[in-house]
């Protein structure tokens, strides 16, 4: 049945509320995907606790994380053909009940090959929670309203990574880290009965479906095939790419050649075909791509950064894992006290004139990293933080605001795809080149730092008679004074590479701002979804 298309090309027949507040459905559609987020970075804290408790090595633990990144990488980018086929409701549902289930089994797993078998289908489950709700509520709220109901998804992404290492670090510090997955299974259970009650499925998507049933289903299956290697081999180079000393590794020429012969042919294959898998054609708009490129760099910087910051804390400073998590969570509730604003202003400003300050603020806030160094407070590493964090929602409300602007709207789920496949891409890239920067940067800098140890140097001859006294009653002192003087020469080559790395990532920051200006001018609310062909 037809129904009228409003002026801004918005059809209210394809909202999820139904007869229901909107806002209700944004609450209880964000939280599945909030679960998921919060796993991602949650399950890094525990992998010490993990590979000890089942009795693994560090490097075998972390298969507990590339097999979900795997996993979630390859179902993302089909999720919104997934979605069109299945039903977008019922396909909601069922990768709630595949995660919560999937947790359940992590949670119980006895070893290691069980865990990362159970890891998989969380992954395959989480993959299709966020485009899903992207899209619902692309079509959910007219554009001139999506700023708002964008803040609600900005919160779930941003503040979840954050999170996740502090809830991550209490739990396995009080806890059992069984409890880091088991936690999500009443979440999980609450989700799936709330969603299968409140969300609705429209008439119009039901339409679409039924339509597309009986014109009979064409599977792109060398679409997904490609899509299974080029994604799958490249998350998978990412991720062990450091470990395997990259290209020095035949195993990562090998998955790096695969990643990129496939992902090369998805390109050729999904431009030419009638019913791709995932719609590669929506990148012939040059908003849509510019906010690809965009979503890319914000997750680079979220997630590099997120893992960096307790990862500096902990080497140089010494903070337990919960304490290092902590000192993100200020910024955590910066980004919670931003959020509204940046909502409202999306409906109401020129988003170039969001985006690009913004981005300014991610820069001047790396460039404060660069002055922290290894005598910094807890306070100076919170506040570092929270300059970052506060401009973390003018990134990501406008960006998912302005995104489907022009697009048709029953495209809205290929979307929302492509959207989060730019965002963790992003964020696996981001996380890659800062550990291969800290790495390289840490013996580079060691390297230099040990050539200024020279015996005719007065001050380290005078250090070094200073600190055999100092020792002289603990074993050898010249072998403690020695051992000591290595320790501190670590942690400064540990800090200078940090600062090393946060610069990079300003460096990067300062080069794409620009770019925001070739977008489409106007309001990131305003502008049609386009109309349906």
């Amino acid at each position: 049945m037809a129904t009228a298309v409003a002026q801004d090309g918005w059809d209210p027949s394809r909202s999820g509320a139904g007869s229901y507040s909107p806002w209700l459905i944004v609450g209880i559609i964000s939280i599945p995907t909030f679960m998921e987020v919060l796993d991602t970075s949650i399950a890094n804290v525990a992998l010490d606790h993990i590979a000890g408790g089942l009795s693994v090595s560090n490097d075998q633990a972390t298969w507990v994380l590339t097999s979900y990144l795997v996993a979630n990488a390859i179902v993302i980018p089909i999720s919104g053909w997934l979605s069109d086929v299945i039903g977008r409701k019922r396909y909601f549902l069922l990768s709630i009940a595949l995660f919560t289930l999937a947790s359940l089994l992590c949670g119980l797993a006895p070893n290691l090959t069980t865990l990362v078998i159970a890891r998989v289908l969380q992954g395959i489950g989480g993959g299709g929670l966020a485009p899903v709700e992207q899209s619902i509520l692309a079509d959910t709220f007219p554009p001139k309203q999506r700023g708002m109901a964008f803040a609600a998804f900005a919160i779930v992404v941003v503040v979840g990574p954050v999170l996740g290492p502090t809830l991550g670090g209490y739990i396995t510090e009080n806890s059992s880290w069984h409890w880091v997955f088991l936690i999500n299974v009443p979440i999980g259970i609450a989700s799936v009965f709330l969603v299968n009650l409140f969300v609705d499925e429209p008439d119009a998507i039901k339409e679409d479906r039924a339509k597309l049933l009986k014109r009979g289903i064409r599977v792109d299956y060398v679409g997904i095939i490609l899509i299974v290697l080029g994604l799958g081999f490249f998350e998978l180079t990412l991720d062990r790419g450091l470990r395997e000393d990259w290209f020095a590794s035949s195993v990562i020429i090998t998955t790096a050649s695969i990643a990129f012969v496939s992902l090369v042919s998805l390109v050729f294959w999904e431009f030419n075909h009638d019913e791709p898998v995932i719609d590669l054609k929506l990148l012939k708009s040059r908003n849509f791509s510019l906010t690809l490129l965009i979503m890319g760099i914000t997750g680079m910087i979220l997630f590099g950064t997120t893992q960096l910051i307790p990862q500096m804390l902990q080497q140089v400073l010494g903070y337990t894992s919960f304490q290092a998590g902590l000192a993100l969570t200020f910024g955590g509730i910066a980004t919670l006290v931003a959020v509204p604003f940046a909502g409202r202003l999306s409906g109401v400003v020129d988003v170039r004139l969001m985006l690009f300050p913004a981005l300014l603020v991610q820069a001047f806030a790396l460039w404060n990293m660069t002055h922290l160094n290894a005598d910094i407070t807890f306070h100076d590493a919170a506040i570092a933080r929270l300059f970052q964090a506060m401009a973390l929602p003018f990134l990501f409300v406008p960006i998912n605001a302005v995104a489907y602007v022009g697009l048709p709207q029953n495209k809205t789920a290929q979307a929302s795809s492509l959207l989060n496949i730019a965002r963790n891409l992003g964020g696996s890239i981001g996380i890659s080149t800062a550990q291969t920067l800290l790495a390289s940067g840490q013996q580079r800098h060691q390297s230099e730092l040990v050539q200024k140890l020279n015996p005719l140097d007065p001050n380290y001859t005078d250090w070094l008679q200073r600190a055999q006294g100092a020792f002289g009653g603990q074993g050898d002192p010249a072998t403690t004074s020695m051992a000591v003087l290595y320790q501190t020469v670590q942690r400064q080559a540990s800090m200078l590479a940090f600062l090393d790395v946060f610069r990079s990532l300003m460096i990067v920051v300062l080069v794409v701002a620009p770019l925001v200006f070739l977008m489409r001018s106007g309001k990131s609310g305003g502008g049609g979804g386009g109309m349906a062909h």
